[in-house]
């Protein structure tokens, strides 16, 4: 796996059986996994990291769930067997919002994600990459792992449960399955359930992976390097960073401003992305946890979404940005008012990723959810 912007490009970014294991801990499942859509996985594997001490009733314990790209690095430095630096290392440390000197803090990698967990670039019971055979996943089927992952380490109740976009997908889905095991719960940049534009977005961004020929439907694993599908998995790239901008930022930060090498500005800025990208992540896991988002609800089959919320026995907090056009704060008012609570709203120009950069204005949500 390649971890720089040199050299041929890696047929696929996921971490792979003997790259360097880095911070990682891993569980097994214990048997079978039934998936919510039907079929099932013969067993699975959880990569996660931990920061801080579990205390002797397990009762400082805090999740963290990653976004669609994330993984379970959030605190530290790029090094052997972690391609990028800690997303979240402005929240999670001694003396940070989320003190590991008080608080134990456990992230998981998704299931269906390509740092550690099973996922498509995982090997299947005889060796072989699962690729296109790999199931479809639901984010309540990722909450099912992660309360597996809670027991394994002996955590029966969350102090509290954050995240954002994905993350905060995940987060809404422990408190509402889980009421008993969700002390708190922060939900960033995220909604109850995807919208239609949500998935119209997502929709061209399948297609453009998908259609890459390099992609072999799935099945690109045994590729030489240099040969896996780069373009599409990159054209699915570009297309999402514009939503998780805002169009002033792009705006201020580029403009028409042309490159000097037949590119604009903006457009080097997304190629560059992309590039990023397709080094340190993996087109098969890209399709299915995009899929996941696509059909995430969580009122499906539980009476529709207010019914669902109202499941909730956590404190809760949610917000938006008011610069997001992918998640707008419209949703967050909605989710908040199904949970009885006022949404808060983190100004910023950043948009959707706000909630990986506006760490001072998500600390005090943090340091208020804890209170």
């Amino acid at each position: 796996m390649s971890s720089s912007g040199e050299g041929p490009l890696p047929v696929t970014g996921a971490w792979r059986a003997g790259d360097p294991p880095g911070r990682r801990k891993w569980i097994t499942g214990p048997g079978a996994l039934s998936l919510e859509a039907g079929g099932s996985l013969p067993g699975y594997t959880l990569a996660y990291e931990t920061w801080g001490t579990l205390n002797s009733d397990a009762s400082n314990a805090v999740l963290v769930e990653h976004a669609l790209t994330g993984d379970s690095h959030a605190v530290g430095p790029a090094g052997p067997g972690h391609v990028s630096a800690g997303w979240w290392g402005g929240l999670i440390g001694p003396g940070k919002a989320l003190d590991t000197g008080e608080y134990f803090v456990v992230v998981p990698n998704v299931l269906g994600g390509c740092q550690g967990s099973t996922g498509p670039s995982s090997p299947d019971p005889d060796g072989r990459p699962w690729g296109s055979r790999f199931p479809s996943v639901t984010v309540r089927d990722q909450v099912v792992v992660e309360a597996a992952l809670a027991d394994a380490i002996g955590i029966s109740r969350w102090a509290a449960v954050l995240g954002g976009s994905m993350g905060g997908m995940r987060a809404l889905e422990w408190a509402v399955a889980q009421p008993s095991r969700v002390a708190s719960v922060l939900v960033v940049a995220s909604t109850a359930a995807a919208s239609a534009e949500q998935i119209a977005w997502a929709s061209p961004q399948l297609h453009a992976i998908r259609s890459d020929p390099r992609y072999r439907g799935g099945d690109f694993y045994d590729a030489l390097p240099g040969d896996g599908p780069h373009a599409g998995l990159g054209i699915a790239r570009r297309i999402a960073h514009v939503t998780y901008r805002s169009e002033p930022e792009l705006a201020q930060r580029f403009g028409r401003t042309p490159q000097g090498d037949g590119r604009f500005a903006v457009e080097s800025y997304l190629d560059h992305h992309a590039d990023k990208l397709v080094r340190r992540f993996d087109a098969g896991s890209y399709a299915v946890l995009t899929e996941s988002m696509n059909t995430h609800d969580v009122g499906r089959g539980r009476g529709g979404v207010a019914a669902a919320l109202e499941r909730v026995t956590a404190r809760a907090v949610v917000a938006g940005v008011d610069s997001d056009r992918l998640y707008p704060v419209s949703q967050a008012r909605d989710l908040a008012r199904g949970l009885g609570v006022e949404a808060a709203v983190i100004t910023s120009p950043y948009g959707h990723d706000s909630f990986l950069i506006e760490t001072g204005q998500i600390a005090a949500l943090v340091k208020g959810l804890l209170s």
